[in-house]
């Protein structure tokens, strides 16, 4: 396929948009902040001691808001009226490091400047060891609606392998604390294949996770990312680096046993209870929808045109009182780089990708897939990934780019 002309990427200017793309508009906030950093976590985040005096959670907040009304008065001037929002998300980082009263300003900071939709989903996520039943109380009435907990693990052996300073038993406490302040869709996030970790550690796991009553369940393979402090730990020979196989049969292992318990995969990554406990936020990304992305690092995504924010939480502050966006970096996704996301994330949801997306030319290696047993075709034409071309999903996805 080719693509259309497009402005080159630039480093110095505001990113240059054409119109909304149509479909459900979210917002991501990101919060750089975290109390220690995790061994295998590469996201852009920073500890107090970092920091110094360059930035504080204060000073990030303010810059928040100059940002979403810079962003709310660009988006004015598009042809299209600014949709409601149908998600907010906010990330990081510890968002729970701020505390309710906190992330209740967070929230009124995005209200003040764009139109929540009714019935918005409304996430935040959180540390367990930085929360507590008064803060879940203050947030939901605040009206955050979801809560993601970072859990990893319930063998304290493997959380101190990842540098988690929760201990075991805390993940499955919040979420329940979650569930009595009015929470009714919880999220636990495990992470499987640390070294170290047994089958029954696992296990451990997800008796743990299931006991905990929550309606949706997110698992990650570690992946050991450049420049981390575990990538220096394997590097080093310390610890071995995560086995493909142990990997494949860790992912099963967990697949069986929440289909087992009701809760269906929606994504390769990612289990829920019913379709209303599904991450409305997240399938806005893997569906291709548009979104700001507000904070230190965050992208955003509108009409086909990306762009993405400095990283330094003081730069950042100083990039937004000056009056513009603070973006790095931007570009103008031509119908490339359009057809390669749409066939890198569709394959990765249960309602597949449609046929018809498909460009002519992958016919052959539909064919292919389907023969080996990695998809199959949908009765409404799609492909729909099988339960062994989940462990295989980038390999199949490979395959299509051809």
């Amino acid at each position: 396929m080719s693509s259309p002309a497009a402005p080159a990427c630039t480093d110095t200017s505001a990113p240059v948009l054409n119109d909304f793309g149509g479909g459900p508009f979210g917002i991501y906030v990101h919060v750089p902040f975290c109390a220690t950093r995790c061994g295998y976590c590469d996201f852009n985040t920073y500890t107090a001691g970092e920091l110094g005096t360059s930035a504080s959670p204060q000073s990030w907040l303010d810059a928040l808001r100059g940002e979403l009304a810079t962003a709310a008065r660009k988006f004015a001037a598009l042809p299209s009226t600014t949709p409601e929002v149908a998600t907010v998300f906010v990330g990081g980082g510890t968002p729970s490091l701020l505390g309710g009263d906190g992330l209740a300003a967070v929230l009124d900071a995005v209200r003040a400047e764009f139109t929540l939709a009714a019935g918005a989903e409304v996430t935040t996520e959180s540390n367990p060891e930085s929360t507590s039943p008064e803060f879940f109380e203050r947030i939901r009435a605040a009206g955050f609606t979801r809560v993601s907990l970072g859990m990893q693990s319930a063998a304290q052996h493997v959380l101190r392998v990842l540098d988690r300073t929760h201990t075991p038993g805390r993940a499955v406490a919040a979420a329940r604390e979650a569930r009595a302040a009015g929470f009714d869709h919880v999220n636990l996030d495990l992470i499987y294949g640390t070294p170290g970790e047994r089958d029954a550690d696992l296990d451990a796991s997800l008796d743990a996770v299931l006991g905990a009553g929550v309606d949706h369940v997110s698992a990650y393979s570690l992946i050991v990312e450049d420049g981390t402090a575990l990538a220096r730990r394997v590097r080093r020979g310390e610890l071995p680096a995560p086995d493909d196989d142990v990997l494949a049969a860790r992912y099963e292992r967990i697949d069986a046993r929440l289909r087992a318990a009701g809760l269906g995969w929606y994504e390769v990554s990612n289990w829920a209870a019913d379709e209303a406990a599904v991450c409305r936020h997240n399938l806005g990304y893997w569906d291709g929808g548009d979104w700001l992305g507000a904070g230190p690092g965050a992208h955003s995504h509108v009409g086909g045109v990306r762009w993405w924010n400095v990283k330094h939480p003081a730069r950042y502050a100083d990039r937004v009182g000056a009056g513009g966006l603070p973006a790095a970096g931007w570009e103008a996704l031509g119908a490339d780089e359009r057809y390669l996301e749409r066939v890198m994330l569709a394959v990765r949801l249960r309602s597949g990708l449609p046929l018809a997306d498909l460009a002519p030319s992958a016919t052959p290696a539909v064919d292919r897939v389907v023969t080996d047993g990695l998809a199959v075709r949908s009765e409404d034409d799609r492909l729909v990934l099988t339960d062994c071309g989940r462990l295989l999903a980038d390999g199949v996805v490979r395959e299509l780019l051809g």
